[in-house]
């Protein structure tokens, strides 16, 4: 089968936007304006989401992340709703919103919501307690267990720990009390 066959019968890629999915799958890297139409996707579906809690009009602030990512922050009063007991409601929200950000680009590219900056403040406070952790492993020659958090916060432990020689980490237990043990060397 010739090579142009092979183009032709190959699946289309799902999603509005194929040929930018087709570029970042192949490895490309993405001009400014690519980011821009990602970024515009992502803030439609997010407002139409904050439509059903009468928040659609929030202002929503848009950079970027340590890791590249995407964070938008939707900084309105009143939508502690959204975050809900120790983030579950935020956390269930960014499923979903990456679920629909994903299926109209047609690549999942990462995209952070957060709300009035709780997963900053929370990024800010676990790789403190970390940090804190690890001394503590070290002191005592021993380990440290933390308490159970979601997949993304016990990330955020392993990240911030991995450039620490003098301990090493990793998780135990089924979700949802998973927790991050710290061990000293």
């Amino acid at each position: 089968m010739s090579e142009e066959m092979l183009e032709e019968n190959e699946a289309p890629i799902a999603g509005d936007y194929p040929e930018l999915a087709a570029r970042y799958k192949s490895g490309e890297e993405l001009t400014d304006e690519d980011l821009d139409v990602i970024a515009d996707v992502a803030i439609s579906v997010l407002r139409s989401m904050l439509g059903f809690f009468d928040a659609a009009s929030s202002p929503i602030d848009e950079y970027e992340g340590d890791d590249g990512e995407l964070i938008l922050d939707v900084t309105a009063p009143n939508l502690a709703v959204l975050i809900g007991r120790h983030g579950r409601t935020l956390e269930s929200l960014q499923t979903l919103f990456s679920l629909l950000v994903s299926r109209k680009l047609g690549f999942r590219y990462p995209v952070v919501v957060d709300i009035e900056g709780y997963k900053s403040r929370r990024h800010d406070k676990v790789t403190s307690m970390a940090n804190s952790a690890a001394a503590r492993a070290v002191r005592q020659h021993g380990s440290v267990t933390l308490p159970p958090m979601n997949a993304y916060e016990r990330r955020l432990v392993h990240l911030a720990l991995r450039d620490n020689a003098a301990v090493e980490t990793h998780s135990e237990g089924m979700d949802p009390d998973r927790r991050v043990v710290i061990t000293a060397l």
